[in-house]
């Protein structure tokens, strides 16, 4: 994705989902308080263009791959949490888990769909706060990578309960996110978290196991990285 065309139809792309999302607007929240029409609106004003979809590096993020570096995921049941076009799915598979993996937007999903048909991984339409029943304690691995900073900080502790649900005994949660210290001004969405959002995020039996501060790089911004587990056999 790399080029100058490619990076002014993001910038142009960028300034037209500001224009039309109401969290950008003082007193606009109430108008889409999850942000559910924002992340449909993404991919219906992207059309077939990656360039149109922010997050989308077509290619599995640096911090996930990073850490799946050398590791197998044989045998685990993996979740992807908003998979956006797939390819950290698709990353979580070649690693050797049997993936799920869902996004709010339709379109997202039969985008993933189209870019990899031959895939292992199931792609389903779902919602965060509305998630199938059967998905409980259901995943070995559950991989939550910029769902969060999209979020207002009101639904913080209603999404770390949702994520926390999936999460199997013995299994773990692997969180991605921007990060930024306590006292950072942000001009929001997104809203890097902060080391005390992370941390929260130890709910209902999860533990946090490990919890990395990645520093900015050339290419990229600084991160956190945690992995949280749920004690039990497994």
């Amino acid at each position: 994705m790399s080029g100058a065309d490619f990076a002014d139809r993001r910038a142009k792309a960028r300034a037209r989902l500001d224009a039309i999302d109401p969290h950008k607007r003082a007193g606009g929240a109430d108008a889409d308080p999850y942000r559910r029409e924002w992340f449909e609106a993404v991919y219906e004003l992207a059309g077939d263009d990656p360039a149109g979809v922010p997050w989308a590096g077509l290619a599995p993020h640096p911090a996930l791959a990073q850490w799946l570096s050398g590791r197998t995921l044989a045998g685990f049941r993996a979740l992807d949490v908003g998979c956006g076009l797939g390819d950290n799915a698709e990353a979580l598979a070649a690693a050797g888990a049997r993936v799920t993996a869902f996004d709010l937007a339709p379109r997202a999903i039969d985008w993933a769909k189209r870019r990899f048909p031959e895939s292992s991984v199931d792609y389903c339409v779902a919602d965060l706060f509305d998630a199938p029943p059967a998905w409980r304690g259901a995943f070995d691995l559950v991989h939550e990578l910029y769902t969060l900073q999209a979020l207002p900080s009101a639904l913080l502790p209603a999404a770390a309960r949702a994520l926390a649900s999936f999460v199997a005994p013995g299994g773990a949660l692997l969180v991605i996110s921007r990060a930024r210290d306590d006292d950072q001004t942000i001009d929001g969405p997104p809203w890097p978290l902060i080391r005390a959002n992370i941390e929260a995020l130890a709910v209902d039996g999860l533990r946090v196991a490990t919890l990395e501060d990645v520093p900015a790089s050339e290419t990229s911004v600084r991160h956190w990285r945690a992995l949280f587990r749920r004690e039990g056999d497994g």
